[in-house]
């Protein structure tokens, strides 16, 4: 059966049965406006999760409230708006979260292992891999691995922006089956003419439309928001096949409701179960742990030899370039009307690019003096992002 077929009441009983659960907790849910940790709540998840470890469920802690902690120690009453003193306050607050963490799940006679990560982390190939096999043999070990963004350090380039992206990115990495996004709201609310709102139970798809409910874009804890929270639901569901839940994380027992296939927060169900969730390790790095520097136009043929020909894309197919970059930046190639169709790593710069877009591969040389190859983006660097032909050239791989 088809995800994208089957019923709320199915896909809320199929979520029970996840091994690998990616849980994410917003900054809100675990500390209070003044940075304060709410201690009786992080008990009550912290058991909650040690429960499904306890199942033999693979299980990863998203956890946000590092700033949030290292605010409230330092004193700070709003959130600084410098980069050295929000890392400092990350710096302060992350030893503290992780101690406290560590205590509560001694209790549930859990171990627990910290991961620290930038977006950078991830791009790199070397580092990206040997995140995922650190992840994975904590989970082979039953030890919980307890994830957050390395504020310490990050800066706009490398930062992830919130630890929504990073949990769905998260889900990538490890392949999980089930992303549970604990938030203060008990999911999606679609605004009513009178003012109120209707809880949004179950979605099949994130359109535009859709994402005009969500309202919300942080506070001075957070950085997060609804909208944001939605996006990286759909980064999951649309490309990972993975179910996904935002939920309120306030509310007793929500994480074990959830498995039980309780009817609460907004449930997102996968349109097409793995729309690129079975292309290989290298592909997946490529498609979903690089921020695009740039953007390719390309013609119809070229097009035509990517999609449906499983070819390389070459210099004669381009028609614009969009942004500055360097050999081995990542990019987006998409059609004369707009529509995204694939991403990938370039042979060349942005600059050469420029020089030699629409020519033959044989001018390249007298172009550029010099020729690196005959592919702007060589097949094996580059992954199709667009499903509509009916066929994944990249699933082998």
């Amino acid at each position: 059966m088809k995800t994208h077929e089957i019923s709320e009441l199915e896909a809320r009983m199929t979520i029970g049965d996840a091994k690998r659960i990616v849980v994410k907790i917003g900054s809100r849910v675990l500390v209070q406006t003044s940075g304060k940790p709410e201690t009786q709540r992080l008990k009550s998840l912290v058991k909650e999760m040690a429960d499904l470890s306890a199942q033999k469920r693979d299980v990863v802690f998203i956890t946000s409230g590092a700033i949030g902690t290292g605010m409230q120690v330092l004193g700070m009453r709003r959130r600084p708006g410098g980069l050295p003193e929000l890392q400092m306050a990350a710096a302060v607050g992350q030893s503290r979260l992780m101690n406290q963490y560590d205590q509560l799940f001694t209790v549930e006679k859990k171990i627990i292992g910290q991961i620290l990560l930038t977006h950078d982390d991830l791009k790199h190939r070397v580092r990206h891999l040997n995140a995922r096999n650190t992840i994975l043999t904590m989970l082979r070990s039953g030890v919980i691995p307890v994830v957050n963004e390395n504020d310490a350090v990050a800066v706009d380039e490398i930062k992830f922006g919130d630890n929504d992206l990073l949990a769905s990115l998260v889900v990538h990495l490890i392949k999980a089956d089930l992303l549970i996004m604990l938030t203060t709201a008990n999911g999606l609310g679609k605004p009513l003419a009178d003012g109120r709102s209707e809880r949004i139970s179950c979605l099949r798809e994130i359109s535009k439309d859709v994402l005009k409910f969500a309202n919300g874009k942080g506070g001075d804890i957070s950085t997060g928001g609804m909208a944001s929270k939605l996006e990286s639901a759909r980064l999951v569901a649309e490309t990972a096949g993975a179910f996904v839940v935002i939920a309120d994380g306030r509310e007793p027992g929500i994480i074990r409701r959830i498995m039980a296939g309780a009817d609460t927060g907004t449930l997102i169900i996968p349109a097409k179960k793995g729309n690129l969730s079975e292309i290989g390790g290298r592909k997946s790095w490529i498609a979903f742990f690089h921020k695009p520097k740039g953007t390719l136009t390309v013609d119809d043929g070229a097009c035509r030899a990517i999609e449906q020909g499983g070819k390389s894309l070459l210099p004669i197919g381009v028609k614009k370039i969009e942004g500055e970059f360097a050999a081995g930046a990542m990019v987006n190639v998409k059609t004369i009307d707009n529509r995204f169709i694939a991403r990938g790593l370039v042979a060349y710069s942005s600059r050469e690019i420029q020089l030699i877009k629409g020519c033959r591969t044989d001018e390249i040389e007298a172009r550029l003096g010099s020729k690196k190859g005959d592919e702007l983006i060589h097949r094996d660097n580059l992954v199709l992002m667009n499903s509509e032909t009916g066929e994944n050239n990249d699933a082998s791989r």
